[in-house]
């Protein structure tokens, strides 16, 4: 299954976010072992480094960045991409964002802790705990 993990669910891995970091968690560790294939689009690389870089410091904050480019693939974010993200219903550009990335890359779905921002989309999107389960129904 191919995946695109929202901000928020690789935040709460970096920053060891609770109470959400076990889901969030159990998440990556299927991408690291490729059991998920796992993308982040680039505009959430850029959150990564920042929200990072605040919580933390500059040294963590470019390790995240070199953990998440060893971990995941990463959608291309052009014109095109922002366009149509701009085009789309809904008031979280960000969200558009990564529907549209989702969709251009036939990706299988959008983890997020924060579903309301994915309603409309043409990928379904789940919480990590949802995908978590679904995984363990499929097998």
């Amino acid at each position: 299954m191919r995946i695109l993990l929202d901000t928020n669910v690789v935040l709460d891995v970096l920053l060891k976010r609770d109470p959400w970091l076990a889901q969030s968690a159990a998440i990556w560790s299927l991408c690291n072992k490729g059991t998920l294939e796992g993308y982040l689009g680039a505009t959430t690389m850029t959150d990564i480094f920042y929200f990072s870089h605040r919580a933390i410091n500059l040294e963590a904050a470019h390790d995240a960045i070199q953990v998440c480019l060893d971990t995941f693939a990463v959608c291309e974010v052009n014109r095109t991409v922002l366009e149509a993200a701009e085009a789309k219903p809904g008031n979280d550009f960000e969200d558009n964002i990564l529907i549209v990335c989702a969709e251009r890359y036939g990706l299988d779905g959008i983890v997020t802790r924060d579903k309301k921002g994915f309603k409309g989309a043409t990928v379904p999107a789940y919480t990590p705990d949802e995908l978590l389960q679904e995984m363990n129904t499929d097998e």
